[in-house]
């Protein structure tokens, strides 16, 4: 076997090898991540007081009684339980039709035991043209699905072996890992003061899946804002490359080097299903931005109560962020949202207002195009109304592109006119809030996470690069308003009369919370973005004037869409009746 080590921690194992895992069952079977998942299985049964430890003739000794049953499991895999008996001393015990059956169910649960790990592989491979990263599907075929064979096999194997009846039906699960990466050292210009920090992290070149992929990570929401810092949370900082990876994420038009702890590597391959992969050209330009998730807490414990911070370095143009690896911060949330922060800090920049909305570009059968886009904070029926103006205009909308689903930035074009740019090709949207059914038609692409707590979420592949990076001229700016009843002074939709009281509203940034974060009842947030623009606000707020006025000479509808998700009973009913009013919108529009 070619594996340089693997480890096991909480519900997560990760295989690190070099290329093939196994070559035959017997290979399987002897390995020490087959011991391994034997001992922790053994041990499970003992703190539990299984009724199989006696039929099994196992004792509190969990290793004696684990290398016991590996010395009988391994000739199992390979021959019937009678010809066992003479292999083995002792194992005529299990003719008896009780032993017998116990050690079925053994094996029975000893094959489930090992499909609750949320199980990863990374493949190493050195650069270069005969690199593993130059034949990735070959690669992955050679490693994970020839390892899925395998534990499929020796399972059959076994059980039949006890049982001498063959099952007639069969289960094709994922046996073998979810995911599946490629990991290459590649060369990149750091600047020398985090180079020798991190220049010994592979570099993620490819990304498996097999979805649907349900992971349970520690942590289910988010509290506080991301603080900038007076100095970096990287000085001084000392990690083990051999427990890192990086994630070059493709951000809008930033790339930005994202680094994970193995301890959080569910939540960083998430990310596949949210930002395109860094081509090997744009690694070697070097990035952006830098972010370290995962840090040893003891670095940062000195930067306050929520050590989530960045920091400006000017000398060398890069932005830099750290989060601590503590079971408080493994969210999903903290990890978009810090990259997110970073990219609308750079926008500001670059002279674009970062908005912190979903916009989509719609075309009708009658000809009717509109860009659309909702600014509102978490959880305010954006992504959920725009869901359902899919689902209500079916019979009349001939195209709908999602152009951002959570982040963009705003621009002013040469012809005076408003651009809107997105940063994702991903969505991360509450399970409780999609249309009914929509989920589970999306199955084939999802990750989900924490689905049996509140705020479950789904990470969803949306849309392209090139949509993302286009830039739309905008014909409908409203602010999603989930907290106000609809009645005659409080349409569905309000149309604003100028740039000075629709920069009020959206200052202000109200909304109702719904539990994404711990926040409860009536908030404000600047802009409804707290992820850079508060802090830069000497930046965020000319920009912002400057592009909502040039909204308003250049004939853009900008008002608010009352969605109501945050009212009680109108979780489903609010969006749909938002989705409809927009929809009638547009299409009394002139073309």
């Amino acid at each position: 076997m070619l594996i340089k080590r693997f480890e096991i921690e909480r519900e997560q194992l990760v295989i690190h090898t070099e290329g093939q895992i196994c070559a035959s069952k017997r290979e399987l079977t002897h390995s020490e991540i087959f011991y391994r998942v034997i001992c922790l299985y053994v041990t499970q049964l003992c703190k539990h007081r299984s009724p199989l430890l006696d039929l099994l003739g196992l004792t509190p000794d969990s290793a004696a009684g684990s290398s016991s049953l590996l010395a009988l499991l391994r000739p199992l895999s390979e021959n019937s339980l009678e010809q066992v008996v003479d292999m083995v001393p002792g194992a005529s015990q299990f003719l008896e039709p009780a032993r017998r059956r116990a050690l079925h169910e053994f094996v029975e649960g000893l094959y489930d035991f090992w499909r609750t790990f949320d199980r990863f592989m990374v493949v190493h491979s050195e650069p270069g043209p005969t690199g593993l990263d130059q034949r990735p599907y070959r690669v992955f075929n050679d490693t994970i699905e020839s390892l899925s064979h395998l534990v499929r096999s020796v399972y059959r194997d076994l059980c039949e072996n006890i049982t001498g009846d063959h099952p007639r039906v069969y289960r094709q699960v994922a046996a073998a890992c979810k995911v599946g990466l490629i990991a290459v050292p590649e060369a990149c210009p750091l600047p020398s003061r985090y180079h020798e920090l991190l220049n010994n992290v592979p570099f993620i070149r490819q990304v498996w899946v097999a979805p649907p992929m349900i992971i349970d990570p520690p942590m289910n929401r988010r509290t506080g804002q991301f603080q900038k810092a007076t100095r970096s949370p990287l000085d001084g900082l000392s990690i083990d490359p051999n427990q890192w990876l990086c994630y070059p994420a493709v951000v809008g038009p930033l790339v930005i080097f994202v680094y994970f702890h193995q301890k959080f590597i569910g939540l960083g391959c998430s990310l596949a299903n949210l930002f395109e992969l860094a081509t090997t050209d744009q690694i070697r330009k070097g990035p952006h931005a830098v972010y370290l998730f995962g840090v040893p807490p003891e670095a940062v414990s000195d930067f306050g109560e929520l050590p989530t911070i960045f920091y400006e370095d000017e000398g060398n143009d890069l932005l830099v962020a750290a989060v601590p690896g503590e079971d408080r911060f493994g969210y999903f949330g903290y990890l978009k949202k810090m990259i997110l922060t970073l990219h609308n800090i750079l926008m500001m920049k670059r002279g674009r207002m970062p908005y912190h909305g979903a916009m989509v570009r719609i075309s009708l059968d009658d000809g009717q195009v509109a860009s659309v886009l909702l600014i509102g904070d978490t959880a305010t029926g954006k992504s959920e109304s725009l869901e359902a103006f899919r689902t209500l205009g079916k019979d009349c909308i001939r195209d709908l592109r999602i152009i951002a689903d959570d982040m963009g930035s705003l621009d002013i074009g040469a012809d005076g006119g408003v651009l809107a740019y997105g940063t994702e090709i991903g969505a991360f949207v509450r399970l409780d809030d999609l249309q009914q059914g929509y989920a589970f038609g999306q199955l084939d692409r999802a990750i989900i996470m924490s689905p049996q707590k509140t705020n479950a979420r789904v990470v969803l592949p949306v849309t392209t690069l090139d949509e993302v990076l286009h830039g739309y001229r905008l014909d409908l700016l409203l602010y999603a308003n989930n907290y106000e009843e609809v009645d005659d002074e409080h349409p569905i939709i309000e149309r604003f009369e100028n740039a000075e009281t629709a920069l009020s509203v959206f200052r202000e940034g109200a909304a109702m919370a719904k539990g994404t974060t711990t926040s409860t009842g009536l908030v404000h947030s600047y802009f409804a973005n707290i992820f850079g623009a508060p802090q830069y606000k000497e930046l965020h707020e000319p920009l912002a004037e400057k592009v909502f006025r040039a909204a308003f000479e250049s004939g853009v509808f900008v008002g608010q869409l009352r969605t109501r998700l945050g009212i009680a009973g109108y979780e489903t009913k609010g969006p749909e009746a938002a989705a409809e009013a927009l929809l009638t919108l547009i299409a009394a529009r002139k073309a």
